[in-house]
C-alpha cells in the first residue's frame, strides 16, 4: 500500500490518518501564542503540528514586497509585515524542545531555498511544499536533495503542474495533498472527488487533504473518501488578526474534529461483508427463512 516513513511512523493507506494541525503564521510572530497552539493541538489528540518557514527577502516576489499593508504593528510593507512574523533559529530550538516535551513532533513548510537548509539543519523529519510553491523547480530540487519525505499540497494548479512536480521528485517519498487555497474556501469549490482522481492517478503515492473550508464536515468527507493524511489550520480565537484566522478551528472544533475522524476510520472497516457478532442474535429471532426453508412457528 502506498505510504511514506516519518521518524518511524508510517502515513499512508492501511494506517491511521495522520492529523496535522497547521499553525502556520497564527502565532502573529508571537511565540507563547505558538506555545498555546502546540498545547491545543496535543490536547486534542494529533499526530502533529506544522509551522511556516520564509526567508522573506527571498521568498516574496519582488513586486509585492514594497505593497503596503495594515498590520497590528502600523501600516508596513508587505516585506516588513513578512519579517514580523518569522521566527528564526532561537524561537525554532524552544519549538522544538517544547514539542519533543509534549510528544508531538513538528514540521514546516519550506518557501525559500535558504529556508530548506534551515529546516535540514534543525533535522525536522518531513518538509511540505506549499501550493505556491508547486511549480518552483529550484526549490523542489533542493527539497529533493535534503533526502527526507515530502509533503505537496496541490492548491492552485493544472493536473500538468502537478505531474510535472511529481516527476521533479520522483526520487522521494511523496505524499500529495489536495487542496483548494482559497481562504476560506467555499464547500462548491473543495472538488473532493479528486482526492479519489489523484489515488487512481499516482496508485504508488499516499493522499492527504488540505483544509481551508469553515466547518468540520468536509474534512471529515475527504476521510471517508481515503485520505490518509489530513491538515487544517488551528488558532486560539478565529477573531485574532491574520489572514488565515477565518479558515482556522477553534481548540473545541479540534478535539471534535479528531473525534470524528477516529470515529470514521473504525467505522470504514475493510470492505469485506461479514454478519456481525451483534447481529447474530438478532438474525435468529427476525430472519423467518433460515437455510431455505421457512421456519414454522408451533400453533399446538
Amino acid at each position: 500500500m502506498a505510504s511514506i516513513n516519518v521518524a518511524g511512523k508510517h502515513i499512508g493507506q492501511g494506517y491511521p490518518v495522520h492529523i496535522c494541525a497547521e499553525i502556520g503564521g497564527n502565532h502573529n510572530g508571537v511565540l507563547e501564542t505558538a506555545l498555546k497552539l502546540i498545547d491545543v493541538a496535543v490536547d486534542a489528540g494529533c499526530d502533529s503540528v506544522k509551522f511556516q518557514k520564509r526567508e522573506p527577502k527571498f521568498a516574496i516576489p519582488l513586486e509585492q514586497q514594497t505593497t503596503r499593508r495594515d498590520t497590528p504593528w502600523g501600516n508596513l510593507s508587505y516585506l516588513e509585515y513578512r519579517e514580523k512574523l518569522e521566527f528564526g533559529p532561537n524561537e525554532f530550538a524552544i519549538i522544538d524542545e517544547y514539542c519533543k516535551q509534549r510528544g508531538i513532533m513538528w514540521f514546516a513548510s519550506a518557501w525559500d531555498i535558504p529556508s530548506v537548509g534551515f529546516l535540514a539543519s534543525r533535522d525536522v523529519p518531513v518538509i511540505k511544499i506549499a501550493s505556491a510553491s508547486l511549480t518552483d523547480t529550484l526549490l523542489l530540487d533542493a527539497l529533493a536533495s535534503t533526502g527526507r519525505p515530502l509533503i505537496l499540497s496541490t492548491g492552485m494548479s493544472t493536473t500538468a503542474e502537478i505531474d510535472e512536480a511529481v516527476s521533479a521528485l520522483s526520487n522521494t517519498q511523496l505524499l500529495l495533498c489536495h487542496c483548494n487555497s482559497t481562504y476560506p474556501c467555499p464547500p462548491e469549490d473543495l472538488n473532493l472527488f479528486f482526492i479519489q482522481a489523484l489515488q487512481a492517478k499516482f496508485p504508488d503515492i499516499p493522499v492527504g487533504y488540505s483544509g481551508h473550508e469553515v466547518g468540520l464536515p468536509t474534512t471529515i468527507a475527504a476521510v471517508a473518501l481515503g485520505a490518509c493524511f489530513i491538515e487544517r489550520h488551528i488558532t486560539l480565537d478565529r477573531t485574532m488578526w491574520g489572514t488565515d484566522q477565518s479558515a482556522s478551528i477553534e481548540p473545541l472544533g479540534l478535539k471534535m474534529l479528531v473525534n470524528h475522524i477516529r470515529t470514521v476510520e473504525v467505522a470504514l472497516g475493510d470492505g469485506i461483508k461479514r454478519v456481525t457478532e451483534g447481529e447474530i442474535s438478532i438474525r435468529d429471532k427476525l430472519r423467518k427463512v433460515k437455510d431455505g426453508s421457512i421456519q414454522e412457528a408451533s400453533q399446538r
